[in-house]
């Protein structure tokens, strides 16, 4: 019997080539004079955060620029874009990069409109109403951070990943431009694309999945299985980066209705005890975790291996295992690390990873249910 579900995808998503110069148009629509435009440092210096001030000066609405954004963003970099928020009197923000900008700047949005700390808002729908506007433009493929309620922030105090999770977070308006992912690096391409896949796929497989988020998650897998090699081969290649875009902001949707699973609770702690991309950790754990879920498995395990083989022919007598093959030979393909030893990770955490794992919602999305004993293990297994 199919239970119920309810969704709704309450944004604006554009997508196309040369899109970027349509921002001051969703400015104007927001209602906004003065934006924050919240990005990196290497997309500073690479000259891509000026091309975004351009357009928008061009229009005549007034820009601050705030490029302090870490990978695994802290509790400190929130609060400093929110002081420089504030101190702009912006009205708007423009989150332009990866998943760690846009996790600021929903972090600033809910922080600017109500106050405290963004620990305060840890867990789930603790975000009391509508948030400042928010236009999200990924430089990557990707988070879907631009279509997810979610920001993830690392409290360096506690070495530990903080979750909001609400529906408020979501942006206004995803503005995605595949021209804008063709300058990421090989490696960036990998780990991202990697985490897109993952998220489809955790989306796919979650005891929380319904027709909408698998609809999303089949559509998601079915680009980003057919294009993620030949993106990371050559970003170049027009029409594999507009699939992993359109891709990623599919499977963004999915889990933002389906929750994850092991893996993401699992990639948090590493990400925050040992600074591993997340990405990275995501994919390096993706095996272990497939192999320990195929208990579960209900059929899906096929759909998803046809989504993702290198094989096009038919599959006669498929068994799990040829899953978590293809999930190690994909890795091997993209040039990730196999082992969690390989990126720094060191066995005196792993009990304290495990249970900061188990305070991950995903676990209670996980098609196989898991104990901290559970998790210790699979830990050491991706050692």
């Amino acid at each position: 019997m199919m239970k119920d579900f309810t969704f709704n995808v309450p944004q604006d998503i554009i997508f196309g080539k040369g899109s970027l110069k349509r921002l001051p148009e969703l400015l104007e629509k927001s209602g906004s004079k003065k934006m924050l435009l919240i990005s990196g440092p290497v997309l500073k210096k690479i000259g891509m955060v000026e091309k975004v001030e351009e357009i928008v000066k061009a229009s005549g609405i007034e820009v601050e620029v705030f490029t302090d954004v870490e990978a695994n963003p802290s509790v400190a970099t929130v609060d400093k874009a929110t002081e420089a928020y504030k101190k702009a009197g912006a009205t708007s923000i423009v989150a332009f990069g990866g998943g760690s900008p846009m996790d600021v700047a929903k972090a600033v949005g809910v922080l600017a409109k109500y106050g405290g700390e963004i620990g305060d808002y840890e867990g789930a729908h603790k975000v009391p109403g509508p948030i400042v506007p928010i236009i999200a433009i990924p430089t990557t493929a990707g988070t879907g951070s631009e279509v997810t309620a979610f920001s993830v922030i690392t409290d360096e105090a506690r070495n530990y990943k903080l979750t909001v999770f609400s529906y408020e977070l979501i942006p206004s308006y995803a503005l995605l431009d595949p021209e804008l992912v063709m300058t990421s690096p090989a490696s960036v391409a990998a780990a991202c694309g990697v985490d897109a896949l993952i998220h489809a796929w955790e989306a796919y497989t979650s005891r929380d999945a319904s027709p909408f988020s698998d609809a999303m998650a089949e559509k998601a897998m079915e680009l980003i299985g057919a294009n993620l090699r030949r993106f990371v081969a050559n970003r170049q290649y027009e029409e594999a980066a507009a699939a992993m875009l359109s891709g990623s902001m599919f499977a963004g949707i999915a889990f933002a209705w389906a929750r994850l699973g092991n893996i993401h609770a699992m990639s948090h702690p590493v990400s925050a005890y040992f600074h591993v991309a997340h990405g990275v950790a995501n994919a390096i754990l993706l095996p272990t975790i497939v192999e320990y879920n195929a208990l579960a498995d209900h059929g899906r395990y096929e759909k998803i291996y046809n989504y993702i083989s290198k094989e096009k022919d038919p599959v006669i007598d498929f068994v799990p295992k040829m899953l978590v093959d293809e999930a190690r030979d994909l890795l091997r393909d993209l040039g990730i690390p196999q082992h969690l030893a390989d990126v720094g990770v060191t066995e005196d955490k792993i009990e304290l990873m495990a249970a900061d794992a188990m305070k991950s919602g995903n676990i209670m999305a996980n098609p196989r249910q898991s104990t901290i004993r559970d998790i210790i293990e699979l830990y050491k297994k991706a050692m």
